[in-house]
Order: C-alpha cells, then sequence, then structure tokens
C-alpha cells in the first residue's frame, strides 16, 4: 500500500509539473496560425502581382515597366526597413512616448523566436502580416506620381514616407496609440492604408505638377486586360487583407469575409450606374475602380458591420468615389494619375466615419464600444480621419521637398516623352 502511495504522489507531481506547460502550449492556435499564414500571402499578393498589374494596365505603354519595377522595389526596401526597426516602432512599448511611436526594443526583431507569441498566433507570422500592410500602402501612392518621377527619388520618397508617415499612424490607431486608446474604430486600414495612401497621392500630384499635356491630351490606359487581371488579384487577396485581420480563424473572420465581398460588389455596380448614367455606357475602367473603391471603403468597417452596413458603404462608396474622381480631373484639374485619392482617400475616409454609423446594432452591426452612442462614435471616427490627413499631408509635403532637393524629383520633359521604361531602367515593356 505505501509503494502505491508513493507512485499515486510521484504520479500527481508529474502531473502538476506538466500541466502549466501543456497549459502554455495550448495559446498557440494552429487553426488561427494557418488561416492567417495565408491570408498574409494573399495580402503580398494584392501587391505582387494584384497591384503592379492593375496600375501597369493603366498607364501608358512607354511606362509600363517603370511601374512595376516601383511596386517591386516597394516591396523590397519596405521589407528590409520593418526589420531592423519599422515593425518595433510601430508596434513595440512606447517606453512613454504618449502614445505617439514604438519603443526601439525589438529592433533587427531582436528577442523574436520560433516560439513567441502573438495573441494565439506566432509572432513572426504576425510581423510578417503587418508587414504586408506596410508594403502595399507606398505601393498605392505611385499611382499619383506614376510617369513622371524619378527611380531614385520614388525609392527615397517610400522610405522616407514609410518611417515618418505610415509607422506613426499605424502605431496610433494598432500599436497601442493615442487614436486606438481615442476609440477609433479601424479594422484593417481606413486610416492607416487608405487615407494615408490616398492624401499622400493627392500632395504628391499637386507638388510635381501635372503629366505633360493634361489634362488636354487624352491618355487612356494602354492594355486594360492588364488592369483588369490586376483587379481580380486584388479582389481576392483583400479577403486576407480584411478577413486576415481578425487574426484569428473564427466568426469575426468570416463576417469580415462576407461583408468585403458585397462591399466590393456593390461599389462596382454603384460605379457603373453612374458612369452609365452620366456618359451613357458603361465601361471596363469604371466597374474595376468602382471594386477598388468598394474594397477600400469597406475596408475599416469590415470586422464590425453586418451584411446590410456593407451593402449601403459599397453603394455609397461607388457614387462618391465616382463623383469626386470627376472632380478632381475635371473642375480642379489636378493630376492624380490613377486616382488614388478619390478612391482610397474618399473611399478611406467615407468608410472610417460610416463604421460609427453602420456598426450599431441597429443596423445589423455588431455593436458600437459601451456607453458610446452613434454621434460620439462618428465624433470620434472623425477625430481618426483629420488626425491622419493633417499629419500625412504635412509630413508628405516636407518630404517631398526633401528628396527634392537631394535628387529631384522629375524627370525631363523629354524624357517623360521618351518614356521611364527607356530612361530610367534601358529597356521595353513590349517588342512586337
Amino acid at each position: 500500500m505505501r509503494n502505491y502511495k508513493l507512485v499515486r504522489n510521484a504520479g500527481w507531481w508529474l502531473a502538476s509539473m506538466l500541466v502549466p506547460a501543456a497549459a502554455s502550449a495550448d495559446e498557440l492556435n494552429s487553426g488561427d496560425s494557418a488561416w492567417i499564414l495565408t491570408a498574409t500571402a494573399l495580402v503580398l499578393f494584392m501587391t505582387l502581382p494584384g497591384l503592379a498589374l492593375f496600375y501597369a494596365g493603366l498607364v501608358r505603354n512607354r511606362n509600363v515597366l517603370s511601374v512595376l519595377m516601383q511596386c517591386f522595389a516597394i516591396t523590397c526596401v519596405v521589407s528590409v526597413i520593418w526589420l531592423v526597426f519599422g515593425y518595433t516602432l510601430a508596434f513595440g512599448d512606447g517606453g512613454g512616448a504618449n502614445g505617439i511611436i514604438g519603443g526601439l526594443e525589438k529592433a533587427f526583431l531582436a528577442g523574436i523566436t520560433p516560439e513567441s507569441l502573438s495573441g494565439t498566433i506566432p509572432e513572426t507570422v504576425f510581423i510578417m502580416f503587418q508587414l504586408t500592410f506596410a508594403i502595399i500602402t507606398p505601393a498605392l501612392i505611385v499611382g499619383g506620381f506614376a510617369e513622371r518621377m524619378r527611380f531614385s527619388a520614388m525609392l527615397l520618397f517610400a522610405s522616407f514616407w514609410l518611417v515618418f508617415v505610415y509607422i506613426p499612424v499605424c502605431h496610433w490607431v494598432w500599436g497601442g496609440g493615442w487614436l486606438g486608446e481615442l476609440g477609433v474604430m479601424d479594422f484593417a486600414g481606413g486610416t492607416v492604408v487608405h487615407i494615408n495612401a490616398g492624401v499622400a497621392a493627392l500632395v504628391s500630384a499637386v507638388v510635381m505638377g501635372n503629366r505633360r499635356g493634361f489634362p488636354t491630351t487624352p491618355m487612356p490606359p494602354h492594355n486594360l486586360t492588364m488592369t483588369v487581371t490586376g483587379a481580380s488579384m486584388l479582389w481576392v487577396g483583400w479577403f486576407g487583407f480584411n478577413a486576415g485581420s481578425a487574426l484569428a480563424a473564427d466568426g469575426s473572420a468570416g463576417m469580415a469575409m462576407l461583408v468585403t465581398h458585397l462591399g466590393a460588389a456593390a461599389g462596382s455596380l454603384a460605379w457603373m450606374v453612374s458612369e452609365w448614367i452620366k456618359f451613357g455606357k458603361p465601361s471596363v475602367l469604371g466597374i474595376v475602380t468602382g471594386m477598388v473603391a468598394g474594397l477600400g471603403t469597406i475596408t475599416p468597417a469590415s470586422g464590425f458591420v453586418g451584411p446590410v452596413g456593407a451593402l449601403c458603404i459599397g453603394l455609397a462608396a461607388g457614387v462618391a468615389c465616382f463623383w469626386a474622381t470627376q472632380y478632381i480631373k475635371r473642375v480642379l484639374k489636378i493630376d492624380d494619375s490613377l486616382d488614388v485619392f478619390p478612391v482610397h482617400g474618399v473611399g478611406g475616409a467615407l468608410g472610417t466615419v460610416l463604421t460609427g454609423v453602420f456598426a450599431a446594432s441597429a443596423f445589423g452591426g455588431l455593436g458600437l464600444p459601451e456607453g458610446t452612442g452613434i454621434a460620439g462614435q462618428v465624433f470620434t471616427q472623425l477625430i481618426g480621419v483629420v488626425a491622419t490627413v493633417v499629419w500625412c499631408a504635412v509630413a508628405t509635403f516636407v518630404i517631398l521637398k526633401l528628396v527634392d532637393s537631394l535628387v529631384g524629383l522629375r524627370v525631363s520633359a523629354e524624357e517623360e516623352q521618351q518614356g521611364l521604361d527607356l530612361v530610367l531602367h534601358e529597356e521595353r515593356g513590349y517588342d512586337l
């Protein structure tokens, strides 16, 4: 009997030693990890090849390689910066910086191992997932200065802009910064990605000036087949963008995926009809641009609204972004070459504000923060929009002027006429 008690006690002691380890191991959720790994690949797929093809088809054939090159190079440069200090400044502990910027405790990803966790997923997966957002945001800005910026200037601009615009706003909203603490609801990047990219593109277009011949000389897309292919890739990749932002394989991710699709479809139809009414014919370019507008506008709301809210937001996006495009180009005559501000900037702002409305349970949403009504949340959302617009506009202007003083922003008139493919890269996109 005594031997039995010794064995039993030893068994209980061994179990007590093993149970905490088992509980700790269970914090890693393989289902969540597998989904975010997949979502990460989908978001990178949005930039390469999705956005690259979408933009490349929209420019003239003498500049097709320059756009592809810019998207590819941005992917590489941002990845290195993210390793060195980008991730830690965006998501690190601010160390008393009052919610403005993160600390440097994870520079060069120090201390991060395969066993490091961020919630229920490996921190390495979280780092990579957030990196794909950091990549696509400056790549979106390319559409604002397409066909006229020097390649060296683009590299410097993208690097400085990531550090001084994207990373601080990312920390404010998602990294424990002051906008997140204030209660701004931005599920997947209405402020961090779309308003940021749209405002930066508009400022870039104004500072650099219009392309030679704009707006009197027609500058139609050279390859709409390429553009539609890229747009289709964006639509698929956006499921990772929005549904992946749940950071789990759960009902929130499922709802985000559903409303993302509905927002894209509604945005496409609303833009198509608006264009049909104004010009008498619907265009392929219009319907795919409406899709991007719908996706950008539903992005901040995707984890907070239901299907009806998504339908309303998508319809509003298609109409608002279509008319914003007409106003920017036809009234203000600003050459935002590929309509980044009216699609992403206006869409991101509209979606961020409407999140405060359609997230309410009365509209089928998942509910506003406790004690917050629609009016109060909309006001909070407006603070997020205004803060992002002001910081991005001022910082982008300063960065552009700095880069211009260092290497010059724009190619010469003769080089622009010849095309950036030959002038900057000594290659042709087509040699038929």
